[in-house]
């Protein structure tokens, strides 16, 4: 049995998911990659150890991480009931529904069916009587957003979630959802959405602007652009980077030259500063209110203490972010 260390709460910082009580790290642990039946066990839990020693105290999910779909929920919910079933009320774990998950016309998207049925197998797979954090995790044109609202509503009065979320929402839909939820009286306060130097589109959909206005969370995902954001493509494409190995969602082609000087460009930048280009990506995003939390993702546990880091300089002069607002466009 795991045992966590006393000082895990010492250095990190905890911010409200916008006006609601709940705080979030600001940096969590995504289990999208490295979590799945490809992935060694063992490692897996030095990674968690790893977050909660350093008060990582968040673990977002979806039904469909893995691979394959469903393992990363499953192999999350073994090492927290066999090491650290006495630090669940410790811990905010989040999961997700709205990508296929199962064939048929019942396993995607947002009806009322398919996230209330996903909800109940998330939590057989992970052992657990609620999550604290259920998402709509995409946007569904052909379900009403009524209905969609309503089955979050549900699961919350069910009380098989805590809190509802929405990912990967625009600004317009989120505005119109938070509507429906108020009225339902839904404590809804995230929305998780991509957002790194690199790729601003919440900003550009209004997204970031109206979850402010809203007063809602904002926690972001591939905060490093899939390793683009990191010094470990200025050299070339190593053999065992996620290009190589993966290639499904950042692909050689996505390693322009116009984009490997922009990069450089910014690793100048965070050398100045003292930080890796890792490191201030992720301080860049910390660096106003508007972000509740950073998701990061890794597959060895140096990442994790490498990227909780960066909380030590959030800070950035406005000669520091004209240079990196010219240095990624």
């Amino acid at each position: 049995m795991y045992l966590a260390k006393d000082e895990r709460y010492d250095t990190m910082v905890y911010r409200k998911c916008g006006e609601s009580g709940l705080k979030l790290p600001e940096v969590s642990l995504g289990l999208w990659h490295n979590f799945g039946d490809n992935s060694t066990y063992a490692n897996m839990k030095q990674m968690i150890f790893t977050a909660f020693d350093n008060g990582i105290t968040h673990f977002d999910l979806a039904n469909n991480y893995g691979p394959v779909g469903g393992a990363a929920e499953s192999n999350f919910g073994k090492i927290l009931h066999e090491e650290l079933p006495h630090y669940r009320d410790e811990m905010i774990i989040s999961t997700k529904a709205g990508y296929t998950m199962w064939p048929g016309p019942y396993g995607d998207f947002g009806s009322r069916k398919y996230l209330l049925a996903s909800l109940d197998q998330s939590l057989k797979r992970m052992n657990l009587d609620y999550v604290d954090i259920f998402y709509h995790h995409r946007m569904d044109k052909d379900t009403p957003l009524e209905e969609t609202m309503g089955a979050l509503a549900q699961a919350v009065s069910s009380g098989k979630a805590l809190y509802a979320g929405l990912s990967n929402y625009d600004g317009a839909t989120l505005k119109k959802a938070a509507a429906i939820l108020d009225e339902l009286k839904v404590p809804f306060v995230i929305n998780q959405n991509r957002y790194n130097i690199f790729d601003r589109e919440i900003e550009k959909n209004g997204l970031k602007k109206t979850a402010a206005k809203l007063g809602k969370g904002i926690i972001c995902f591939s905060p490093l652009a899939q390793g683009l954001l990191t010094d470990r493509y200025i050299n070339g494409i190593p053999e065992d980077s996620r290009i190589k190995t993966d290639g499904r969602f950042l692909k050689e082609s996505n390693l322009t030259k116009e984009k490997l000087l922009q990069i450089k460009r910014l690793n100048d930048i965070a050398q100045k500063r003292g930080q890796s280009l890792a490191q201030m990506a992720l301080a860049w995003l910390l660096k106003d209110g508007d972000v509740t939390s950073v998701i990061i993702g890794a597959s060895k546990t140096s990442q994790i203490l490498d990227n909780i880091a960066a909380l030590r300089n959030t800070k950035f002069s406005a000669a520091e972010l004209s240079a990196i607002d010219r240095a990624s466009v």
